[in-house]
């Protein structure tokens, strides 16, 4: 694609300065989203606001998705003004969200049929690294529609990751944020623990970091059970929704997940006490005053 116009539906944290990073690279946007002060603050740097995903896909050349659920997506996919609707021949949507890859894979067969592609392409890192198109972008598809969005995707990200067919990516982001999700809720369990049994925190970190468990995640854990300093920037409400994801996903290809369901029990119990909206490290306080 030769400059491409590009539609943006969701202009949260990351998404706002992904746009922001498009817009400062000379690409024209078309944006919508629930923020209305986030929409006008990227329409006041030269985006066009729309009304519509369907409006927005009429309009653009690859539709990009920064979203909360598969839910979502579909609604904007399949609503009766949804980008299924006005998508355009040649058009490229990507998902930048973490989704279930069985959505992902049956939207993108939808969208052949009307003669658009399909990326999903979940980030990595934080807002910040959007702004400054440092991201890591997990993506997957088929390879010519990969090929055509690439210049995009290289201004996005620094490191840019093909992954093969449609869905792989949001597969390896749950993989990856099943890892990830389940070392911080068995870490700040280790915390907390070591809290009840009279242990000081800070020597239990010093004994475990310097063997092979020492970790970034540690380091958060560490951080707010020790440090009471919560900065990794991810809701106990979004690891609830990612783990409850994977959970599905090991349950379509006919297995279980056992580890996973014990990390989205713990995850769910911290969000049905109220919650969801701390970073995953603050379970430390859900696992602190837990009784039997």
């Amino acid at each position: 694609m030769t400059n491409p116009i590009i539609g943006f539906i969701g202009l949260g944290l990351m998404g706002s300065n992904m746009a922001e990073c498009l817009l400062s690279n000379g690409f024209k946007l078309n944006v919508m989203g629930r923020n209305k002060e986030a929409v006008a603050a990227v329409t006041a740097r030269g985006a066009t606001g729309v009304s519509t995903p369907k409006e927005l896909a009429e309009a653009s050349d690859i539709i990009m998705l920064c979203v909360t659920t598969s839910e979502v997506v579909e609604s904007l996919i399949y609503g009766d003004d949804g980008i299924l609707a006005g998508v355009k021949e040649g058009a490229v949507v990507i998902d930048y969200g973490t989704s279930i890859p069985e959505s992902t894979r049956k939207i993108g067969s939808d969208l052949a049929a009307k003669g658009a592609g399909m990326l999903d392409a979940p980030l990595g890192r934080t807002p910040a690294h959007a702004k400054d198109g440092l991201l890591n972008i997990m993506a997957a598809g088929d390879k010519e529609t990969f090929e055509k969005v690439k210049p995009v995707l290289d201004v996005q990200g620094e490191n840019v990751f093909y992954l093969g067919a449609l869905g792989a990516g949001h597969v390896t982001k749950l993989i990856n944020n099943f890892m990830g999700m389940t070392t911080v809720c068995a870490m700040s369990q280790a915390f907390a623990v070591a809290d009840r049994a009279g242990i000081e925190k800070s020597q239990l970190f010093d004994i475990m970091s310097a063997g092979p468990s020492n970790s970034p995640f540690m380091q958060f854990c560490k951080k707010y059970a020790v440090d009471d300093i919560s900065d990794l920037g991810f809701s106990i409400a979004n690891a609830n929704k990612d783990i409850a994801y994977f959970v599905q996903m090991v349950e379509d290809m006919g297995t279980r997940a056992q580890i996973a369901e014990g990390t989205a029990s713990n995850l769910q119990a911290a969000l049905d006490s109220g919650m969801g909206d701390k970073n995953v490290p603050e379970i430390f306080d859900y696992f602190k005053k837990l009784d039997k």
